[in-house]
C-alpha cells in the first residue's frame, strides 16, 4: 500500500462496538494505521477538527445524533471547497434509505454484513478521491499564487515606467528630476499626520509621484518659459490635468485609479475657482488635497526656471496664508508639522510663486 493511503485519517462512527472493531480490523490488516472509532456521534465535530479524517465510515441509526443529523453537522464544518468523503456503513438496505442518504451528502453507501473486499474497495475509491482533491485543490492554490505574482509584477513594471515617464517630464523644469519622488514622499508623510493608514498611505506615496505625467504633452516653449505664462499658455499648462487623467485612466488597479484622481485635482482650491472642475471642499478627493499642498511646497522650495528657491520658513509661511482658500487647512497643518516639527511656522507678505 502507497505510504499516503496508509497514512490516511480514517473515523468509523458505529455505536455498535461490534461492528465498529471488525471495520477497525479489516481496515488495519489491509495496511491503514490511523483507524479512530467513535461510538457517540455528538463526538463527531470535535473529531473532525482534532484528528482531521480523510474518510468517514458513518453508521445511520444511532442514538441522537443519527447518522443523518451527523452528515448534517459535518457539512456545515467543512470550508467551503473541502471534500471530506463519508461512507454510509448500515444494516439498513431499503432503498429508500439509500437515496436519503446519498441526497444528505453520502458518497458511498455500504450494507452489513460487510464483504471485506467491498470495504476495502470502497475506502481507498473515496480515500482516492479525497487525494485528487486534495492534488487539485494545491495546484489550484499554486498557480493562483504564480498568477497573483505575476500580476503584481505586471502592475509594478507599469507603474515604474508611468513613474519614469513623470520623472522624463519633470526633467524639464527639475534638473534632479526628484520632484515626483520628493512630492510622493512627503505626501506619504502628510498623510500619514492626518491619520491615514500606513497601507493607503504608501499607495498616495507611490500615486503621488504621478501628477504631473501629463506635463508630458506640455510644450517646453511653456514648461520652460522664465516669466509669466500668457493665459493662452497658462490655459495650455492647465491641460496637464485633463491629460494626465486620461493617460491613466480606465485601470482597474486602485493604485492608478488614486494616481488618475490624484493627477485630475492637484490643482482645485479649496474655497474653489481652481482648475479644471472648480470643485471645492470636501468634493476634492483628500489625496488631491494632499498633492495640492506638497507639490506646492517643494515647487516653492526648490529652484525653477521661473523662480528661485525659497526657504523652507517662507515657503510654510505661504502656504499657511493660502490655507483655507486655496488649500485644505488641516491638511496644510498637518504639512507644518511635518516640514517643521514643534516650531510654528512664520508669517508672511511674500505674493505665491508659481507652482
Amino acid at each position: 500500500m502507497e505510504t499516503r493511503y496508509q497514512n490516511a485519517n480514517i473515523l468509523v462512527v458505529d455505536d455498535e462496538p461490534a461492528d465498529a472493531g471488525l471495520l477497525k480490523r479489516i481496515l488495519e490488516q489491509a495496511g491503514y494505521v490511523h483507524v479512530h472509532v467513535l461510538a457517540d456521534g455528538r463526538e463527531v465535530i470535535r473529531q473532525v477538527i482534532e484528528f482531521s479524517p480523510d474518510i468517514i465510515l458513518l453508521d445511520l441509526r444511532m442514538p441522537e445524533p443519527d447518522g443523518f443529523e451527523v452528515m448534517r453537522l459535518v457539512h456545515e464544518q467543512i470550508t467551503h471547497g473541502d471534500f471530506l468523503p463519508i461512507l454510509v456503513v448500515t444494516a439498513d438496505g431499503r432503498q429508500t434509505t439509500k437515496r436519503r442518504a446519498l441526497a444528505s451528502g453520502a458518497n458511498d453507501y455500504l450494507t452489513k454484513p460487510y464483504d471485506r473486499p467491498e470495504v476495502l474497495l470502497r475506502t481507498r475509491n473515496l480515500l482516492h478521491a479525497r487525494f485528487l482533491h486534495w492534488d487539485l485543490r494545491t495546484r489550484t492554490d499554486s498557480l493562483e499564487d504564480k498568477v497573483r505574482e505575476q500580476t503584481q509584477a505586471l502592475r509594478a513594471s507599469q507603474m515604474e515606467i508611468l513613474i519614469r515617464l513623470a520623472a522624463v517630464g519633470e526633467l524639464r523644469d527639475d534638473a534632479t528630476g526628484q520632484h515626483t519622488r520628493r512630492v510622493g514622499d512627503l505626501s506619504a508623510q502628510v498623510a500619514t499626520a492626518l491619520g491615514v493608514l500606513t497601507k493607503q498611505a504608501e499607495m498616495i506615496r507611490l500615486a503621488a509621484q504621478l501628477h504631473d505625467i501629463g506635463k508630458a504633452a506640455v510644450p517646453d516653449s511653456i514648461i520652460l518659459k522664465p516669466a509669466k505664462l500668457t493665459q493662452e499658455e497658462f490655459e495650455a499648462m492647465k491641460r496637464h490635468t485633463t491629460i494626465g487623467a486620461e493617460i491613466l485612466g480606465r485601470s482597474e488597479g486602485p493604485l492608478l485609479r488614486l494616481a488618475e484622481e490624484i493627477a485630475l485635482t492637484h490643482h482645485e482650491w479649496w474655497e474653489g475657482g481652481g482648475y479644471p472642475n472648480g470643485l471645492r471642499g470636501e468634493d476634492i478627493p483628500i489625496a488631491g488635497r494632499i498633492v495640492a499642498v506638497t507639490d506646492a511646497f517643494d515647487a516653492l522650495t526648490h529652484e525653477r526656471p521661473y523662480k528661485h528657491a525659497w526657504s523652507v520658513a517662507d515657503a510654510v509661511a505661504e502656504i499657511r496664508h493660502l490655507a483655507g482658500r486655496q488649500f485644505d487647512p488641516d491638511v496644510a497643518e498637518a504639512l507644518f508639522q511635518v516640514v517643521m516639527p514643534g516650531s510654528e511656522p512664520p508669517r508672511s507678505s511674500r505674493s505665491q510663486g508659481e507652482t
